[in-house]
């Protein structure tokens, strides 16, 4: 049976589609809008131009402004395939031409489907993966928030009163309940000890009486007022609340990714690893699509994570491994950051990383190292469907 492909150039109002057949000749350009009716008319054209061949539709988006595409291609029973951005931009370099169009753009996007057999498949996940996806965007969006608040309210606090910003760990709550109502080096000297801690126990603040010791003690180095103070203890209030807000919001959005998480199928066994747990499996589970039909072997999941070196070897030499400049950097940062706690808490993990400094490597090296046997791990539990042992079971012999 014979085929064509149609690349698309996804866009956020409109997607451009070209067509080519097996000789790369142009059967169908066309520019749509991202709207229900004009793609199901596309789609029924390019049907009709099929004529009962085979049609593979490659784009360079797997989710977000081509979702409704997509959507639409999986109802129709349509093959999908993904051609990273990044790979399209190279290709074009080696086509004739100059200047960039969405018809070119489609065009080579087309045309790398018709001669690449190394692109993957676009699957829909389930809905508790896409869910889950969501979910774990949402919190990384609020964490961002949080941070870049978080670091405003350290610059005016700094700005303004620098021996409070030396004594108080914004990251914990209490320390924001205090900034959300003294501000000044005035104002806590007034309240002073005994009247700040009841204030602070009033609204449950842990340790109440040694941070209000702590902010007193501040106060006290510093007797000058700077110029704008009220406007900065304004600002320096607005921050504290929305940070306390952002806090309250990553709560909320946890609970609802520890509640979806422990549905999935996967929950127990992924959990079992040590260092992972509900944030972390979620996004595991979000980046790999809720299962591991994509990565055949654990090479191919420890290199779209990340976490294996690829080889760049020319001439006679040989051996030479580096850093890879695609992977899925939300993925690599559940292997990282799950090795590091479980060298903590798990014995073996604790025995490899030490085996491995002891080889020479720095620290990161053999975090990363240990990343990498990690994924082997996990990879082999997901395909048994078993928990992880620290002590692996003994097989009788036959």
């Amino acid at each position: 049976m014979s085929r064509i492909w149609a690349g698309t150039d996804c866009g956020k109002t409109h997607h451009h589609t070209l067509i080519l057949d097996a000789d790369g000749k142009t059967l169908l350009s066309r520019r749509v809008a991202n709207d229900e009716s004009e793609l199901l008319k596309l789609i029924g054209d390019v049907l009709d131009l099929a004529d009962g061949d085979k049609t593979t539709w490659a784009l360079d988006m797997t989710g977000g402004e081509p979702g409704l595409l997509i959507a639409l291609l999986v109802n129709h029973g349509q093959e999908l395939v993904y051609i990273p951005g990044v790979a399209v931009n190279r290709a074009t370099d080696s086509y004739r031409g100059q200047g960039k169009t969405d018809a070119r753009d489609a065009r080579v996007i087309a045309d790398q489907a018709r001669m690449r057999r190394d692109l993957q498949p676009i699957r829909l996940g389930d809905e508790a993966t896409i869910e889950l996806r969501l979910l774990t965007e949402h919190r990384v969006d609020l964490v961002a928030d949080r941070t870049r608040t978080t670091n405003r309210l350290k610059a005016l606090l700094n700005s303004m009163f620098p021996a409070l910003e030396r004594a108080l760990d914004l990251g914990n709550a209490g320390p924001l309940v205090l900034l959300a109502g003294y501000q000044t080096p005035a104002a806590i000297r007034r309240a002073g000890t005994r009247r700040l801690t009841t204030w602070l126990r009033n609204r449950k603040v842990c340790n109440a009486a040694a941070l209000a010791e702590k902010a007193v003690e501040a106060a006290e180095r510093q007797h000058t007022a700077v110029t704008g103070e009220k406007a900065i203890a304004k600002m320096v209030h607005t921050l504290a609340r929305e940070v306390m807000a952002l806090n309250k919001k990553i709560i909320e959005t946890d609970k609802l990714i520890e509640g979806r998480f422990r549905e999935h199928e996967l929950a127990d066994v992924i959990q079992s690893m040590p260092g992972i747990g509900t944030i972390l499996g979620a996004e595991f589970l979000a980046a790999v699509g809720g299962s591991l039909d994509a990565f055949p072997t654990a090479d191919r999941l420890a290199a779209f994570a990340g976490v294996a070196p690829a080889p760049r070897d020319s001439g006679q030499v040989s051996g030479n491994n580096h850093r890879r400049t695609r992977y899925h950097r939300r993925l690599q940062r559940v292997f990282y950051t799950s090795a590091l706690i479980s060298v903590q808490h798990d014995p073996n993990s604790r025995k490899f990383y030490d085996r491995k400094r002891a080889e020479g490597k720095r620290h990161v090296q053999a975090v990363l190292a240990l990343a990498r046997r990690r994924v082997n791990v996990l990879w082999s539990l997901i395909r048994d469907r078993r928990c992880y042992q620290i002590a692996p079971p003994v097989t009788e012999p036959a």
